[in-house]
């Protein structure tokens, strides 16, 4: 029975290797048409002006570099060693030792000194790298000399990064007396109205919901607003909040306005929106290119079909103690290795688009607490969320573009720690891997596998994975029959094996 097994084996990566070498030539002769195309069109490049002098204060030793419109400053030996070089407000100085920041990061360190100095800022960084702080700090600096209600408004694409920022502006401004709120959807409206009342120093909210605010809620306006942020610009777009964030633009006053722009890549619809929002703004840029940190070990799982729920037991099985995120491209996905984690005693769970805000925060909370150590998530979780001590990072299912791929490894090594993410791949998902390992100019080493404990395991991971699925069938019909299910397939052996692929 072992030889068959084996020959079944051999045969199968055979069929792997030749799939993948005939791919390989193609991605590369594709890879040097558009280096040719690339030499034959020319690139054109940024127009500079000098900043204006009366904007110039108490950095300029070490900021001067930094400060040109449009100016793309990628100099990675540009630092501070402490967040007192950077001539803050006591109060902002014992904060950060507060929160054990020992200096700055890359892009607080550029992006810093020009906001202080009152420029608007462009912001371009990879995952992990301090985004937040970079313009939390010039905001709360300023807001301790001119303390006004509705003094700075940044939004976010999604409710849990919102409710990151708003953590974030709390604890920095915890010596400054700060008045924060979070204003997004899926909470009642009318409590977020009282707490708009209140006169808060800082808003911090989704598109969508804070337009419903300012458009419906009596007494609540953004006419004297002094700062506009707008982090994770790139996926607020992605998202189709653009004409939102266009309503929102003509309603709140440019006088007077500094406006910052936070974003992983500078794209052309990036590029408009600066132009329609900022003046001059400064470019600061740690790293133009998507990439991962160093600390980041980085592998693959080659899967043959139909053993990929195997394979992931077999990883939580070698990993165990470890805290972990598993992402998956769908939300039945999601919450169907949640349940199959748990029904074989590994502490997991669910976060995606189906659970409302309070689930949703609920299963954060339970993960950051240490009290699940699994986090099964689609790529609602990918970007923005700050889980800190992050060990492993497991690709369930491939991401279609190499993007959504950094921004999930990104979960963990962050803020100089160390981490590893493994992608478990099958004969279908060896395009998307080329690309990834394109993008990221590097090949992903094959992490090995005891292919005997497999074979042990399959049996009662498939059973137990029988049970999972037909307990969320048997959910689902009593959602259909209430009115509150989606009237689709369900889940079966034959389709969930699809979704595998």
């Amino acid at each position: 029975m072992s030889k068959i097994v084996k020959r079944k084996e051999k045969k199968a990566n055979d069929e792997l290797t030749s799939l993948a070498e005939k791919i390989r030539a193609k991605a590369l002769e594709n890879q040097k048409k558009l280096i040719e195309a690339e030499k034959e069109g020319g690139s054109e490049s940024d127009s500079e002006e000098d900043a204006t002098a009366e904007k110039k204060k108490v950095l300029k030793s070490k900021s001067k570099s930094t400060v040109s419109t449009q100016n793309e400053n990628t100099n990675e030996d540009e630092s501070f060693e402490s967040f007192s070089e950077l001539n803050l407000v006591p109060e902002l100085i014992q904060a950060c030792k507060n929160l054990n920041y020992s200096k700055p990061t890359p892009i607080q360190s550029k992006a810093i000194p020009p906001a202080l100095e009152g420029h608007d800022i462009i912001g371009l960084a990879q995952t992990g790298s301090g985004k937040t702080a970079a313009f939390a700090i010039p905001i709360l600096n300023r807001l301790w000399h001119d303390q006004e209600p509705y003094y700075a408004c940044i939004l976010a694409p999604t409710r849990e990064l919102a409710q990151q920022i708003k953590e974030t502006f709390d604890s920095l401004g915890s010596l400054m007396g700060v008045r924060s709120t979070c204003i997004v959807g899926g909470m009642n409206m009318m409590d977020q109205a009282r707490d708009l009342m209140r006169k808060p120093h800082i808003i911090i909210a989704t598109p969508g919901r804070l337009m419903d605010h300012l458009e419906n809620t009596k007494g609540f306006s953004l006419r004297k607003l002094k700062f506009l942020v707008m982090d994770e610009a790139d996926r607020l777009l992605d998202m189709e909040f653009g004409p939102v964030l266009d309503r929102i633009l003509k309603i709140i006053p440019t006088q007077e306005r500094t406006t910052y722009l936070f974003s992983a890549t500078m794209t052309s619809k990036i590029d408009k929106l600066q132009r329609a929002s900022l003046t001059n703004p400064v470019k600061c840029a740690v790293s133009n290119k998507y990439q991962t940190v160093d600390t980041l070990v980085q592998t693959l799982m080659v899967v043959p079909g139909g053993l990929k729920n195997t394979y992931l037991i077999y990883l939580l099985n070698e990993f165990i103690g470890k805290t972990m995120i598993i992402f998956t491209r769908t939300k039945a996905n999601a919450e169907r290795l949640s349940g199959l984690c748990n029904l074989l005693e590994f502490s997991a769970t669910a976060l995606h688009g189906d659970l409302n805000q309070n689930q949703r925060m609920g299963s954060l909370d339970l993960f950051k607490a240490g009290k699940r150590s699994i986090l099964v998530a689609t790529d609602v979780a990918a970007r923005g969320l700050d889980i800190p001590s992050v060990d492993i990072v497991v690709n369930y299912d491939i991401p279609v573009d190499s993007k959504s791929y950094i921004h999930r490894v990104g979960r963990t090594a962050r803020a100089g720690r160390s981490g590893k993410s493994i992608s478990l791949v099958s004969q279908y998902d060896l395009e998307l891997i080329l690309r990834i390992e394109e993008v990221l100019g590097k090949k992903l080493p094959k992490e090995s596998v005891d292919k005997n404990i497999i074979l042990t395991l399959r049996d009662s991971v498939d059973k137990a994975n029988g049970e999972v699925v037909m307990e969320m069938n048997r959910r689902n019909k009593e959602k259909i029959a209430r009115g509150k299910g989606r009237r689709g397939r369900m889940m079966t052996r034959e389709n969930m094996d699809m979704g595998e692929r």
